[in-house]
This record gives C-alpha cells, structure tokens and sequence, in this order.
C-alpha cells in the first residue's frame, strides 16, 4: 500500500491517519471544536463595590495579589507583558512581577532580548495577571523605564548563584543550534564562580518600572455580566469607573 502524507486540520496533526481514514480524523477536529464551543463556565464567587475598594489601585492590587497568594495558587506574581515592535507588530510572554512600589510594577530581563529591543524602541506594555481560583484578572497598562544601575545590582546579587549564572549565559531570544550550546555556556561560566561564588551582574541584564496610567480590576461574574473597575491617573490622583463587561 501506498503511504499518503498525514493529515493536518486546524494545525493539529493527525498522525498516522492516512486518507482512507479521513473521516475518523474529521471526528476528532469535529469533537474538539465542539468542546472548545461548550467551554465555559459560570462565575458566581465574588463581586466588585466601588465602595469596598481602596482610593489608591496600587492598595487595592496589593490586597488582591494577598488573597491569591494565600490561596497558594501557582506563581501568583505571574504576569503577561504585551509590548509591540518598531513597526507595531504585538508580542507577548509570561514573566514575573519581583517588587510593588507607590510608582509601579518591577520585573526583570535580559535588556538585549527581545522584549527588552521592543521596549527600547517603544517604551510603553500591557500587564495581566490571572487568577483563576479567584475568578479574577487584572489589566495594567503603562509607560515602561529601565531600573537605576544600583537597583538592579542590588536584586541581581540577592538572586541564587545557578540564577545569576543562568542570566549571564543566556543570549536570550537569539538562535542556538542546540541545547548543548547553551549548556555549554553555562558549565564555562560556572566553572569561574563556582558554586558558592558570585557574578556581577551583566550589563544586558536588569530592571523595569512599568509605570500605570490605567489600572483594570476585572471579577467574574454569572451570565458573563462581569463586573470592571478603572482606575485612571487623573493629575496626582485616580479616577474610579465602571466598564460594560
């Protein structure tokens, strides 16, 4: 028997379904968009009160990012950075939020990679953290600056040293032709510390302030009638607002 090329429907591949069993491998996409089309799920544990929330958004997204840490859910400090290039074209990665100042949000990077070239050529990103157990998201948007050299030797030096050598090593989102590349450049520069030692920390490598001019608490709710607070800077304060889910 003549072997046929596998199939592939919505960028799935159906391995090993040659043509004469095509319509098992329609079955399959069929009940998986069926599936994706009844995911869904009714929100009902909490609600949002203008009233019940803090006048600063940096209180209120404290107290949130308490309630979710106790819950002990996953990196609770997760978040999305969406940042878009020189011609407009959006990206958008999962990092982790290190510090919460009166001025905004600290996370950490490799200043060479790419999101640290998009966020030279436009300083401004998207944050989201999700909470699911929580039923919870919030949305931040704002202008992004690189850390003061001090403040980011700082956390650098009070990283573990596997971290910092990690840091150094890592032409981050450039190609590598293998794993052992970069395994490699890892054991090299290991091999200079060692493993109580300690690097200096990398001029390609540091801190961000993303600094907000608008501040989402998003909460489900049943029905999809979800309930969204804004908080807007308005001169040295923050204007509250409701949204339409």
């Amino acid at each position: 028997m003549k072997l046929r090329q596998p199939l592939r429907t919505l960028g799935l591949p159906c391995r090993d379904r040659w043509r004469p069993r095509i319509r098992g491998c329609v079955a399959v996409e069929v009940t998986l968009v069926n599936a994706l089309h009844a995911m869904r799920r009714d929100y009902a544990e909490h609600h949002l009160d203008p009233g019940m929330f803090a006048e600063d958004p940096m209180k209120q997204f404290k107290a949130w990012l308490e309630e979710a840490r106790d819950l002990e859910i996953l990196e609770p400090n997760a978040m999305t950075l969406a940042t878009v290039d020189g011609s407009g074209c959006p990206d958008a990665r999962v990092v982790l939020l290190k510090e919460i100042r009166p001025t905004g949000f600290v996370f950490f990077s490799n200043y060479a990679s790419s999101k640290g070239e998009q966020l030279r050529c436009q300083p401004r990103a998207a944050l989201v953290f999700f909470w699911d157990r929580l039923e919870r998201q919030v949305r931040i948007v704002g202008s992004v600056e690189r850390l003061p050299n001090e403040e980011s030797d700082r956390y650098f030096a009070s990283r573990p040293v596997r971290s910092q050598i990690a840091a150094a090593a890592s032409p981050q989102s450039r190609v590598l032709l293998d794993r052992r590349e970069l395994q490699a450049r890892f054991d090299a520069i290991a091999l200079t510390c060692g493993t109580e030692g300690r690097l200096d920390r990398p001029a390609t490598w540091g801190g961000y302030l993303v600094a907000p001019r608008s501040i989402e608490f998003w909460q489900g709710r049943r029905s999809r009638l979800h309930d969204r607070l804004r908080y807007m800077r308005e001169n040295d304060g923050w204007r509250i607002e409701r949204l339409a889910p």
